[in-house]
């Protein structure tokens, strides 16, 4: 057997049968390989999301923004109510009396604090849907009872009402 003519025909296919075997492990290793590095690079990504959002810095960053944003809306309602007390005052002085016979600056403060109220209140919710939409988020769970970070006692509010 010198050359591939003194070979069994039926049995052999030639050089080329035996170039396609090879052909055909190093594709099949190639995509092989390719599948593993596309894994690997899932898994790569999915670490750098870990990373970037429940690193101990950045878990500090969103409890505290937590924080101002509740304090923000704690402040937010003492001023609707102290506004609104201002229109309660206005309307007890004038009891009894048609807004058309008030003193005109009177009417005028009266309006302006009106629109106040509704500023205050319109901002509020908006702050307020901000804070709950954040809350919803998955990577915001360690803000749940149980899960505060040390030192801290008091629990976040999990969601604030709008104000009506």
């Amino acid at each position: 057997m010198n050359n591939w003519n003194d070979m069994d025909p039926a049995n052999s296919k030639g050089p080329i049968g035996f170039g396609m075997k090879w052909i055909f492990v190093v594709f099949a290793l190639a995509c092989f390989g390719g599948v593993l590095s596309y894994g690997i690079g899932w898994i790569g990504e999915a670490g750098q999301v870990v990373k970037e959002q429940f690193s101990p810095r950045v878990l500090l960053q969103k409890y505290e923004w937590f924080k101002d944003a509740s304090a923000q809306l704690d402040a937010k309602v003492a001023n609707i109510d102290a506004a609104q007390a201002r229109i309660k005052s206005m309307n007890e002085t004038y009891a009894g009396t048609p807004r058309n016979q008030w003193v005109r600056a009177d009417v005028e403060q009266y309006n302006l604090w009106q629109n106040e109220v509704s500023g205050l209140k319109a901002n509020f919710n908006g702050l307020a849907a901000e804070y709950n939409a954040a809350m919803a988020k998955a990577n915001y769970r360690f803000t749940n009872a149980g899960d505060l970070p040390a030192g801290a006692t008091k629990v976040l509010p999990r969601e604030f009402k709008p104000y009506q």
